[in-house]
């Protein structure tokens, strides 16, 4: 696809892409923009909700990126399904850290999963909706690419070596990022565990 464009440094948003559309939108571009819809909607989606336990809110992340796909401008992309997919998860931790008050949807499930078995208490159940809330609060708050990597590696289950390809940068770099993100939230969850 060589008229989806991408800045060329920074995190990925929704607005860096572009199919170059006129302002009366051309059968072919109109075309490229419906396989691109049909090719990576659902992870889109999918990505989306996965951070921000809403549906809603990942219905809304993904519109706002497939929407911003007609305008902007910027180098070539070589894989739009790799920049859709981290424009969907810019696009829901920017949602994330506009709303400082996160869903309580995903995380919980994960969390709950990972800590507890099948019928817990409705007290066990509720301490881990409230720490997957935190935790997303305190994501929401790390620097943006910290976030993303964050994201990719625990949130996705990406490895180092995927998070690196994807993000353009050597699995150190990685290493050493999720490294200082893991400190900070650390530092952090304890900090609004105690309602600082």
């Amino acid at each position: 696809m060589n008229n989806i464009f991408l800045r060329e440094r920074g995190p990925v948003s929704a607005a860096a892409a572009a199919i170059p559309m006129p302002d009366a939108p051309s059968d072919t571009s109109r075309d490229q923009l419906s396989q691109l819809f049909a090719d990576h909607h659902r992870r889109v989606l999918v990505a989306a909700y996965r951070i921000t336990g809403s549906m809603a809110d990942a219905e809304d992340v993904a519109q706002t990126v497939f929407m911003r796909l007609g305008t902007g401008e910027g180098v070539p992309v070589k894989s739009a399904g790799s920049y859709l997919y981290r424009a969907a998860i810019n696009g829901a931790l920017d949602l994330l850290r506009r709303r400082k008050v996160a869903a309580t949807e995903p995380l919980d499930a994960a969390a709950s999963m990972a800590s507890a078995g099948w019928g817990d208490s409705p007290e066990r159940e509720a301490s881990g909706k409230e720490l997957a809330g935190l935790l997303r609060q305190a994501v929401s708050e790390l620097a943006p690419r910290a976030a993303e990597m964050f994201t990719l590696r625990y949130i996705e289950e990406l490895g180092n070596r995927e998070i690196a390809a994807l993000m353009g940068t050597s699995q150190a770099v990685v290493a050493v990022t999720l490294h200082q993100a893991r400190s900070k939230l650390k530092k952090r969850f304890l900090e609004l565990e105690r309602g600082h």
